[in-house]
């Protein structure tokens, strides 16, 4: 191999993992926005009701972090694609609502799968912006949980985050395993696979199991 190929093989590498880092941003997308449509629909709401809380679950957390890092207009709301997966969700959910709400608890599983990709890719976008690995973990975890919380601002419900719930504890060790890819000390091809797998694992298993964090008791009560 000449000099021009070995010199091509970086670029190449690059060029893969910006691609693989934009779909998961895109499945990412996705997964919140069906997370959003499933609880529209339990609520009985109308098609714009449900667009609404779809797309606000599937990017407010990405637009929280492109404001925070300057990269402005969000991509969220200029990209296509966001919006194509939004309606792919909310289509999905109108056709196979049945099989859907068949699970025990489908908002909440599609929530655990979108935060580990939220979280990664997040965490990565932020650290290649600033550099800064205290703001990569908070935009990491804003990225992860910013959709849910206003998603469940606008449904009435007390955000997941303050609920004693293992959930942005979730998505922060997500992002320090890729902040560890990013930096180098881990393999950065390895790391955000790792970050999603852990992330949404740990959410998992603590649904599952009701593993929640402890609460500061209210001594007046």
């Amino acid at each position: 191999m000449g000099i021009t190929g070995i010199c091509f093989i970086p670029v190449l590498l690059l060029k893969t993992m910006d691609t693989i880092l934009y779909f998961i941003d895109l499945f990412g997308t996705f997964i919140f926005a069906l997370s959003g449509a499933v609880i529209g629909v339990k609520k009985n709401y109308d098609v714009f009701g449900v667009f609404v809380i779809s797309l606000v679950t599937a990017i407010g957390g990405g637009v929280i972090r492109d404001i925070c890092i300057s990269s402005t207009p969000p991509v969220g709301l200029i990209t296509g694609e966001y919006l194509i997966g939004v309606f792919l969700a909310i289509i999905i959910v109108s056709f196979f609502q049945k099989f859907i709400l068949s699970f025990q608890k489908p908002s909440t599983f599609f929530d655990a799968i979108g935060l580990g990709f939220f979280a990664a890719f997040g965490a990565n976008k932020t650290y290649q912006y600033t550099g800064s690995i205290q703001l990569s973990v908070i935009l990491g975890c804003a990225s992860a949980v910013g959709g849910g919380v206003f998603r469940d601002i606008l449904t009435g419900k007390s955000p997941s985050i303050f609920t004693q719930d293992l959930y942005a504890s979730a998505a922060i060790i997500g992002s320090l395993i890729e902040l560890m890819g990013a930096t180098g000390v881990i393999d950065n091809r390895i790391s955000i696979w790792v970050s999603i797998l852990t992330t949404t694992t740990i959410r998992m298993l603590a649904i599952k199991y009701k593993i929640k964090l402890p609460s500061i008791k209210n001594k007046n009560m």
